[in-house]
């Protein structure tokens, strides 16, 4: 289950996620992105999108992780509500996306998200994986 709570900042959204491993708290950070851009409750799973996505470092798969995200679903028009990370190896991780086209009419559509960026970046492990970002809106 993933976890996530928007917090505030100034000009942007910050969005910190967390989970027993680093892997939940990616679809964590990428289901709150989602919140952020949509009412998830109102997408449903029609579609699986397979997303592979190879980074230099953590911290850096961190960003190229949402930052893809945001590019599918604006070049396919998407929206997505459920992420699965079904292989993380070194600074690379593939992943199974859940959602549908976006649909105005039915989808309660928030502000866009332009981009994450590395303002604040932090990728921390104690007791669990905690991530948190600002994204560009």
């Amino acid at each position: 289950m993933a976890h996530f709570e928007i917090i505030d900042h100034a000009a942007d959204i910050g969005l910190a996620a967390w989970g027993e491993t680093f892997e939940e708290a990616l679809a964590g950070l990428a289901e709150g992105m989602f919140s952020i851009m949509a009412d998830l409750g109102t997408i449903e799973e029609r579609l699986c999108r397979k997303v592979k996505v190879e980074s230099p470092d953590q911290e850096s798969l961190v960003v190229d992780w949402l930052n893809e995200l945001l590019y599918i679903a604006d070049i396919e028009r998407l929206v997505f509500c459920r992420f699965e990370i079904t292989g993380l190896a070194g600074c690379g991780l593939l992943a199974e996306c859940h959602g549908e086209r976006i649909d105005p009419a039915k989808h309660r559509l928030g502000p866009a998200v332009k981009a994450a960026t590395y303002h604040m970046l932090a990728v921390e492990r104690g007791d669990c994986y905690r991530i948190k970002v600002i994204l560009d809106i």
